[in-house]
């Protein structure tokens, strides 16, 4: 249990407001929230009962994230990151507890977490059966083998796709059905590797081995295929760049808006 934890002790006094204000959840807020020791407990116990099935109780599945979050302690510094990305982020989140309990794209990446240090241990089979749970639980589909960084705000989430050799820097926004995909039916590193600070807008594909350097903002639906170069704006099929962003890091900003400037092509031309 981590000793001075500010974030579990905001999100227990969250708990008792929610309680009191909600009296018919009180026993969810008690069970899911109160009653257990830290916030590693509280998010095993979370995120279990919601990949639990026949093919495994949830009992099991608790003991392999708490496991995972006890044995490297990476994971639990990225959980309060990312708890406190989507609450700086999300207008819709105004508590610390809210994407613990109710944010799938949260859930969904802390048991990506989970799955890819089991990657890392060499326990694949469970990694993968960890990654078809949260997709068809989710709706979300990383594969372990993929390299998340912290800071990370996935918001609603659905029919995002990373893939195994993707690498994800920190302080990244990214909105749903987003794809971080390969190129080409080759195996070995195919897949995206996204800066620091890179807001990746709703629908965006960005294909291949290719680098979309820090501060990007990626504009909805767009179709990136060539390397991006750090602090621009791309948008359009293909993507091409159209500004520079106002923000050294669009992620943190959210700002939907494109900021218009040069007519170049992604790789200047």
């Amino acid at each position: 249990m981590q000793k001075n934890d500010p974030i579990w002790e905001v999100i227990l006094e969250e708990a008792r407001q929610a309680s009191a204000e909600e009296p018919l959840m009180a026993d969810f807020f008690n069970t899911n929230i109160l009653a257990q020791t830290d916030l590693n407990a509280a998010l095993s116990f979370n995120l279990a009962q919601q990949l639990a099935s026949s093919a495994m109780p949830a009992a099991d599945i608790a003991g392999v994230i708490l496991q995972a979050l006890q044995t490297d302690d990476s994971i639990g510094r990225s959980v309060r990151l990312d708890i406190e990305a989507a609450f700086d982020r999300d207008a819709a989140c105004d508590r610390y507890l809210t994407p613990i309990l109710y944010f799938k794209g949260f859930q969904a990446l802390q048991l990506q977490r989970v799955a890819h240090w089991l990657w890392l241990k060499g326990r694949k089979p469970l990694a993968l059966f960890f990654q078809n749970q949260i997709s068809q639980t989710f709706a979300v589909d990383i594969h372990p083998g993929a390299q998340i960084g912290s800071g990370i705000m996935i918001d609603h989430a659905t029919g995002l796709v990373i893939g195994e050799t993707a690498v994800v820097g920190d302080n990244v926004s990214i909105l749903h059905s987003v794809t971080l995909g390969g190129s080409g039916c080759q195996g070995g590193n195919r897949h995206p590797k996204i800066g620091n600070g890179v807001m990746i807008s709703a629908g965006a594909k960005i294909l291949g081995n290719i680098d979309i350097g820090e501060g990007v903002k990626v504009g909805a639906g767009s179709l990136v295929l060539d390397p991006v170069p750090p602090h621009v704006t791309v948008v359009g099929v293909p993507a091409k760049i159209v500004g520079t962003p106002s923000e050294v890091s669009p992620a943190l900003e959210m700002d939907q808006r494109l900021d218009t400037g040069s007519e170049l092509g992604v790789n200047g031309e």
